[in-house]
């Protein structure tokens, strides 16, 4: 058997809110004495999104129209089993890799942008804004905006705005207003430009950009793609469905990895079998992957920081850069983030999770590897985990272990060639 696809049935029904199973309390949201940055919240935010970020409740509903958009955009998403990888590195280990690529704008993005759309439509709002680094997420927020019928403003990291011209088209193609950040459309980004007309732009700069915008109009919302909670709830979907797919390839995960950059896809694909694993159902690592030039999980501080460069947002505990940092200009733009998500940072900082960081030109040398093999491009952003995925199975090689390793693939690299071309031509750093 090389893939299970599960029926449109068993899409699932709820969301998992491993907030409900933290082994240590939640650290609250703050914000400095001056700020009001909470009393922003329900400005910014649906009222739907910001009752799940808030929540405990275990399991959550998923609304049955935002069900249906999600059959409609192709889920459930095939589990396919890597043997044509497994055979190139000769490991005893059994790979698997749930294709997020497969949604219309070939990402895991649009699991929560569907959701954000139909909860600002339920609250009347006409507007969406937000950021994104290397396109993915923008891509998706733009269409899901569009099949809900509401308008959508992106702030894109300038740095992916001129690596990547086909990602703006693509965005354009779904109704989406595309701004290179920072931008002159708002006093922020005015105020970077002139301190540094050549400033490349980070995400903590695009999302103090897209909150202020949010914050000029009633009738307009922010949207966040990943590091907040209800994105990670959201995302649960994944890791559900990749949980039915694994029984019926009769298999239990003992390694599971994604790539993080706030920490969406990782913890979509992970949460649920962590809960397995607090409950002591499986013994399995779970395996969290950076860029070596942006290691927020791995050098990073944990403490109560901004998620956004301006101090828009509130306080949040975090393992962080520093909400100034400036990563450097790299292919990975989805990675390219200060912070972290909170609920993944706590995993970590507990020992739930494990945290590793990966260099550009190994990532791409793994992409090239999984793409001579399994036949599909993977974006460089899904290459961190592949390249942790491959380490896992060369290591099998050397023990005789016969794990099974369980990789999310998050999104495809087709939008992605320059970076790709620039590897084979020998011109990365």
């Amino acid at each position: 058997m090389y893939s299970v696809k599960l029926t449109e049935k068993e899409i699932p029904k709820k969301w998992y809110n491993i907030a409900a199973d933290l082994p240590v309390e939640f650290p609250p949201y703050d914000q400095t004495e001056e700020g009001k940055q909470l009393e922003n919240l329900p400005k910014i935010f649906s009222k739907g999104v910001l009752e799940q970020e808030l929540s405990t409740e275990r399991y959550i509903d998923i609304p049955k129209e935002v069900r249906d958009v999600y059959i409609q955009m192709g889920r459930p998403s095939p589990l396919v089993r890597a043997k044509a990888l497994e055979a190139h590195l000769d490991t005893p280990a059994k790979i698997f890799y749930k294709r997020e690529d497969t949604s219309p704008t070939g990402s895991h993005k649009l699991n929560t942008a569907i959701a954000q759309a139909y909860y600002a439509k339920q609250d009347g709002i006409e507007r969406l804004t937000t950021e994104t680094g290397a396109g993915q997420w923008g891509t998706a927020l733009s269409l899901a905006c569009k099949l809900m019928d509401i308008d959508c403003t992106v702030y894109m990291v300038r740095v992916s705005f001129d690596q990547k011209p086909y990602r703006k088209t693509i965005m354009e193609l779904y109704d989406g207003e595309i701004l290179p950040s920072p931008s002159n459309k708002t006093e922020f980004g005015k105020k970077i430009l002139k301190e540094n007309p050549n400033h490349p732009g980070t995400l903590g700069v695009a999302i103090s950009e897209a909150i202020e915008d949010a914050l000029s109009d009633e009738k307009v919302n922010y949207s966040l793609g990943s590091v907040l909670n209800h994105v990670m709830l959201h995302q649960t979907v994944i890791g559900q469905e990749t949980q039915k797919q694994l029984e019926i390839f009769d298999e239990s995960p003992d390694v599971m990895i994604g790539c993080v950059g706030g920490g969406s896809n990782f913890a979509g694909s992970a949460f649920p079998f962590i809960k397995d694993q607090l409950d002591e159902k499986i013994d399995c690592k779970f395996i969290a992957v950076e860029p070596s030039h942006c290691p927020t999980l791995t050098k990073g501080d944990y403490c109560y920081d901004f998620g956004d460069t301006a101090g828009l947002t509130p306080l949040i505990k975090m393992y962080s850069m520093g909400h100034d940092f400036i990563p450097p200009s790299d292919h990975a733009g989805g990675l390219r983030y200060h912070g972290m998500s909170p609920l993944v940072a706590l995993l970590v900082h507990e020992g739930i999770v494990v945290a590793r960081s990966v260099e550009q030109n190994d990532i791409f040398s793994s992409g090239v590897t999984f793409a001579r093999t399994e036949g599909i491009v993977p974006a460089p952003e899904t290459c961190h985990a592949i390249k942790v995925g491959i380490d896992e199975a060369l290591e099998c090689k050397k023990t005789g272990e016969e794990k099974n390793i369980v990789i999310n693939f998050s999104g495809h690299g087709l939008l992605d060639l320059t970076g790709y071309g620039d590897y084979l031509e020998g011109k990365l750093d």
